[in-house]
């Protein structure tokens, strides 16, 4: 990004000082100003960032030779840094022979540029100071002319398109889907390029295929056909291929969703991907390349009913008895037998404890529901539930692609919350959270959500809390949650309540909290079978024993169920224990 923005710093520079400056004739009044002084002093500055940039974009791609840049070391790539090099280069040599020939920049009197004013020592005067002058005066124009020729036929557009959309980005968090208009057919997903809305094709653009994102993929990363820096390549290389024909008035030529071809996206490559939200982390240009996979499932399920078979069940359990597994309502209260559980009524109690379907359903993960419960207890905190009312938040169906079970989801979940009142939520699957939190938001509901490790944190904060120590539990080692920490920016609540009940900060895995690696359940992968490459799961619960515990905090009930299978596929249950953090 340091080449990008000083990139856009000196075509400011062209723009304003030359372009408007010769064209209304006005050049010197501008080159007098103030602002004209302080603009070249940050020119000036910034050039050789620039230059160790560029160097270091060079070094990284043909010397150290990243394995994620495999496959990019091209001509293009050589002529674009070389020329990133030697731009900035020129324009010190131009400024530093103007100061050594007495004709600073003007506009802030004896306050020279500082690198150009130490470069200009090196010239003497007369003859040899006038023959330098003109090299470097006609070499900086010569590259400047030169990029403006190939800046629409080389990736040099790409910066441009980075820049703007990197200012034109929703704010966090990114990836969240957006709400469609179900009345109108033709918005049920995205089949051709056209489709995609104008920011998600800036998007297409803007991508200067760095190949950060490939490198955090957890799919990619265990040999899934998911890569996303590939997959925004072939979107971009649809939409050159099909723009014309479309502006055109013509039916696009390259199919959008096809099994092969360059430009085109198999559908296996949709259904591998967790909605980790890794890629849009490390992507320096705010590319959502999470809202693009799920707008194409979007079309798959509701105009094509084209998914894997395992998810039919799926679907059909949400839609019939708004949780995964079929059971009936009337089960979701079974969990509150241990403990003492009053409904919701706004005139008795403050915070609505919503379980979620794990929560209900789980039975490992009952056990954390009634530790919340108790924990709420403890701190004589005013809550009830739903009970057998209480409805899927519908995150699952919405990251599938089944956006219109979800809508009727959303709606009926937020017209009960307004019939009773509800305001203030505590839940303890992050997934549910983020749905809350960021999803129904798009429906005007404005509700005060707590993840349930947040909400202990604050207890502790707040003195309501007395903690008594646990049992040792040995080495123990934290897993961030995707939907926690990198859609909900999470991080620190969980490792304090962590500390202050074990006298220690956790272990931290070497992938943690921005960086965490996902458990493999997000974006419905859930319900869904792993049959290509290694499992997530695997992986991750192998880089957990790296650090040899005897304990993994979770805070997801996924998580949980997903760490658990990859200890039992280890055989090691005995040796390694998994807990939620309640």
């Amino acid at each position: 990004m340091l080449m990008v923005w000083g990139f856009l710093l000196f075509i400011t520079y062209y723009f304003f000082f030359i372009i408007i400056g010769s064209g209304f004739g006005i050049s010197d009044v501008i080159e007098h100003s103030a602002v004209y002084g302080i603009y070249t002093w940050v020119m000036d500055i910034v050039a050789p960032l620039i230059m160790l940039g560029a160097l270091w974009g060079i070094f990284r791609r043909f010397i150290i030779r990243s394995p994620r840049l495999e496959g990019y070391r091209t001509f293009e790539a050589m002529v674009i840094l070389f020329t990133v090099l030697i731009h900035p280069i020129t324009h010190l040599g131009k400024i530093a022979t103007q100061i050594a020939a007495g004709h600073p920049p003007a506009g802030l009197g004896i306050l020279t540029p500082p690198i150009s004013t130490a470069f200009s020592h090196v010239y003497s005067s007369g003859a040899s100071l006038e023959m330098w002058h003109s090299i470097w005066f006609w070499s900086h124009w010569g590259f400047v002319l030169f990029v403006l020729i190939i800046i629409g036929y080389t990736r040099y557009r790409h910066v441009i398109f980075a820049v703007l959309n990197d200012l034109l980005s929703t704010p966090p968090p990114h990836g969240i889907p957006s709400r469609i208009n179900l009345e109108d057919e033709s918005t049920f997903g995205v089949s051709r390029i056209d489709g995609f809305t104008r920011k998600q094709l800036l998007d297409f653009y803007a991508c200067v295929e760095p190949g950060h994102c490939q490198e955090v993929c957890p799919a990619y990363a265990t040999g899934k056909p998911l890569n996303p820096r590939s997959l925004i390549k072939d979107l971009k290389f649809n939409l050159l291929a099909n723009g014309p024909l479309i502006l055109g008035k013509k039916e696009p030529s390259l199919p959008l969703i096809a099994e092969s071809g360059e430009g085109s996206i198999a559908e296996e490559i949709l259904w591998e991907c967790t909605t980790c939200g890794a890629c849009m982390e490390v992507c320096p240009v705010n590319v959502e390349h999470v809202r693009h996979i799920i707008d194409m499932r979007r079309n798959l399920v509701q105009l094509k009913t084209k998914f894997p078979d395992e998810l039919l069940n799926l679907f059909e359990n949400m839609e019939q008895r708004s949780n995964p597994w079929g059971i009936a309502p009337s089960e979701r209260v079974k969990w509150a037998s241990e403990i003492e559980a009053k409904s919701f009524s706004a005139t008795e109690t403050e915070f609505l404890f919503y379980v979620g379907c794990a929560g209900a359903f789980d039975a490992r993960s009952r056990r954390t529901t009634v530790a919340v419960a108790n924990i709420l207890n403890a701190a004589g905190i005013s809550w009830g539930i739903l009970g057998k009312d209480e409805q899927c938040c519908g995150d699952s169906l919405r990251r599938l692609g089944n956006e219109y079970v979800f809508d009727r989801m959303a709606q009926e979940n937020i017209k009960l919350f307004a019939e009773r009142g509800v305001t203030k939520i505590i839940t303890q699957c992050p997934h549910c959270y983020s749905t809350l939190k960021n999803d129904y938001r798009q429906y005007g509901a404005e509700l005060e959500i707590y993840h349930h490790t947040e909400f202990i944190y604050k207890l502790i904060q707040d003195g309501k809390l007395k903690l008594s120590r646990v049992p040792d539990l040995g080495k123990l080692v934290f897993h961030d949650s995707c939907y926690l920490g990198r859609y909900n920016q999470i991080y620190e609540a969980p490792r304090q309540v962590l500390a202050a009940v074990t006298d220690h900060k956790p272990t931290e895995m070497d992938l943690h909290e921005k960086r965490s690696f996902c458990c493999g359940a997000g974006g419905g992968r859930m319900w869904m079978e792993e049959s290509l490459g290694k499992h997530i799961n695997i992986a991750r619960v192998e880089q957990a024993l790296e650090k040899d515990p005897q304990t993994i905090c979770v805070c997801c009930p996924y998580c949980m169920t997903m760490f658990e299978d990859g200890l039992k596929d280890k055989n090691i249950t005995e040796q390694v224990q998994v807990l939620d953090l309640a």
